[in-house]
């Protein structure tokens, strides 16, 4: 009888008193018999408090997860934050394809005096190339009709007034029929039709029109 009393009251307390899981099967409680069962009994709820443990404490670090993801999404800079770095990768395409689309450059490239009209220059059609390009010091070239350079212009001119025209006035000298042609390192004055190639010393080329 008391054997039977004491099994129905381990079992009304493990339904009913939901003992705090860390503190579960730290006490012994010895039932009623040879005892082994009661062991056997403490080592089960033992493994399951740890299991209910290990679960609410996986379940609290998904949830502050969670909440940090939810953060960041509701923080007020996020959306411009995207919509800027969206707005720089739209303008690098349209960039790209605009260069993609400039796709005649002049064959072969020819400089010319004022005389000459500029565009697009094959070997029938004899035009100097109005958008030249210096591979060595990475500056477009810039031109002006009916002008020459001085002879005093050096390196260091170009160097600090390119390509600013009320810098680089000074140095031009008004000649009829001629083209004043500068870079940042290079500066030509031409009166007639040349072809590019038979200058060695010039590293301009076409940037396509």
């Amino acid at each position: 009888m008391a054997k039977d009393l004491d099994e129905l009251l381990d079992e009304v307390e493990s339904k009913f008193c939901r003992p705090d899981p860390l503190r579960l099967g730290m006490v012994e409680r010895p039932r009623g018999g040879g005892g082994g069962g009661g062991i056997l009994s403490n080592d089960r709820n033992r493994a399951e408090a740890k299991e209910n443990l290990r679960s609410t404490e996986t379940f609290k670090k998904e949830h502050d997860l969670d909440s940090l993801i939810n953060e960041i999404f509701e923080e007020p800079n996020f959306d411009k934050k995207r919509f800027k770095l969206k707005s720089k990768s739209s303008g690098n395409t349209s960039v790209r394809a605009s260069f993609q689309g400039l796709g005649k450059s002049c064959n072969p490239v020819y400089l010319g005096g004022s005389a000459i009209p500029c565009g697009i220059g094959t070997n029938t059609s004899q035009r100097a190339c109005d958008h030249l390009r210096c591979i060595a010091c990475d500056f477009w070239v810039v031109s002006y009709d009916d002008y020459g350079w001085d002879k005093s212009c050096d390196y260091l001119f170009f160097r600090n007034n390119m390509p600013e025209f009320h810098k680089l006035k000074p140095k031009l000298v008004k000649k009829k029929g001629t083209r004043a042609y500068a870079c940042q390192c290079s500066w030509r004055t031409v009166g007639e039709l040349t072809d590019l190639q038979t200058d060695h010393h010039l590293r301009w080329v076409c940037g396509k029109h």
